[in-house]
């Protein structure tokens, strides 16, 4: 999975487990929205985690980038 850290698959599996016992221990309650929220926001925290660092990453590279183009540029002056 080249798209999540080794960490984030950990969060993701241990929050769906978790979220699978709950349903099994506490049934189809009320209790089934709280369960539901808290997995989606541990969701919801790993996708802006990746996001972000598809950014940085990105952003990285253009640095990366300008900094070779102000290199040329000093090389011919």
């Amino acid at each position: 999975m080249k798209y999540f850290d080794m960490g984030s698959i950990v969060i993701i599996m241990a929050t769906f487990i978790l979220f699978v016992l709950a349903l099994f221990f506490t049934g189809l309650t009320h209790d089934i929205l709280l369960e539901a929220g808290v997995f989606l926001v541990s969701v919801k925290l790993i996708i802006m985690a990746y996001k972000s660092s598809k950014s940085a990453s990105k952003i990285e590279h253009e640095l990366y980038e300008i900094k070779e183009l102000l290199k040329q540029k000093n090389n011919n002056s």
